[in-house]
């Protein structure tokens, strides 16, 4: 338990230091101390009073130092006292606390030893001893869910998630930044992607209810054992890049669901520009206007079948006909052939990536 490695701080600079200090968490339970404990409605007003910024302050008679976590502060020091040697005390208490902190994160916390395996900061021999140290079963399967904020709310990300998913020793909660986390949710065995897909769904509809915060989610295969769960990250990662290129009005973008998307999204730019060039060697695809494309979008989307085509955009066949005849002066491709159409449909799909300007995660 960490807080023996407090105590064993206070203890040692009880020796130094005559003033009244300790060690709370941010629930205000006090977990090191080197004197009488204080009264519980001080030690509440103490935490309640702490910032994001990290900054040592005063407060009723008592110097307070919050020690640094994400994305607020875990443990705070107080001293009683407002003097220069009750803020040095607290300063120097507090390095210390971070320090122990620093090293029992790296030692015994989960949630670090599984950002290591995200981010690939680990090799398989160090991946299999250190879960053994930390007993993290190795072989049950885990989703993962690229969570990414597109209209912020009342209160951070990272907060919503973690009151969602509060068992820290099974599913864990890693921030990238203000804007985009990700969840690593521990299963009993593998399902299938919709009900993955329904879990992210849930994480949604909660996400918003409680915070009227809007969020994508992208989503891959289940990792069989904890060695696929860095290959897992990226595929959410590439699901959420990819997806909101070509699919933006869904809000859970799968990685086995995205097509043709994911083989353009690993093409070189400049493969992509020689591509459209070869394609429309009349003129430019940009020199359709918007009923065009949406006559084009709708014609797809009804499998090349005119008059269905012609029927959902109330217009009759000839006119339909006209504009494809039109499209095909154009673009020298003509839609009622299906190699013709496909190779169109390809085309647009490339410019929508490079119109988009991916920056990729």
């Amino acid at each position: 338990m960490i807080s023996k490695a407090f105590q064993n701080i206070v203890s040692q600079m009880a020796e130094v230091f005559p003033k009244r200090f300790g060690i709370v968490d941010s629930k205000g339970l006090i977990l090191a101390s080197n004197g009488s404990e204080l009264p519980d409605d001080l030690v509440e007003d103490l935490v309640y009073a702490v910032g994001e910024d990290g900054k040592i302050f005063t407060k009723d008679g008592f110097t307070v130092r919050p020690i640094s976590g994400k994305p607020l502060p875990e443990y705070i020091v107080y001293v009683e006292g407002t003097d220069e040697v009750s803020k040095y005390c607290c300063s120097c208490v507090g390095v210390a606390a971070s320090n122990v902190r620093h090293y029992y994160d790296e030692k015994y916390d989960k949630t670090v030893f599984m950002q290591n395996i995200i981010f690939d900061n680990m090799i398989a021999f160090d991946l299999h001893q250190k879960a053994m140290e930390l007993h993290v079963d190795i072989d049950l399967p885990r989703a993962v869910f690229y969570i990414k904020v597109e209209s912020k709310g009342d209160m951070s990300i990272y907060e919503v998630i973690r009151n969602i998913f509060p068992d820290k020793e099974h599913d864990f909660v890693i921030n990238i930044d203000s804007d985009n986390l990700v969840l690593i949710k521990e299963l009993k065995e593998v399902v299938p992607t919709e009900e993955i897909e329904a879990m992210a769904q849930q994480i949604i509809d909660t996400v918003h209810t409680e915070s009227m915060m809007h969020i994508l989610i992208g989503i891959s295969a289940v990792a069989e054992n904890i060695n696929k769960l860095n290959n897992a990250y990226k595929e959410a990662q590439v699901a959420l890049e990819v997806g909101k290129v070509f699919d933006e009005e869904k809000l859970i973008l799968n990685y086995e669901n995205l097509g043709i998307g994911r083989l353009i999204y690993q093409l070189p730019i400049r493969l992509c520009e020689l591509f459209l060039q070869e394609v429309f060697k009349k003129g430019d695809i940009t020199l359709l206007d918007s009923e065009t494309i949406l006559t084009i979008n709708k014609f797809f989307e009804n499998d090349l079948n005119v008059s269905e085509t012609s029927r959902q955009l109330f217009v009759h066949r000839n006119t339909l006909v006209y504009r494809l005849e039109k499209i095909y002066k154009l673009t020298g491709l003509d839609l009622r052939k299906f190699d013709q159409a496909i190779v169109f449909k390809v085309a647009m799909m490339v410019h929508k990536y490079l119109v988009s300007n991916p920056m990729k995660i």
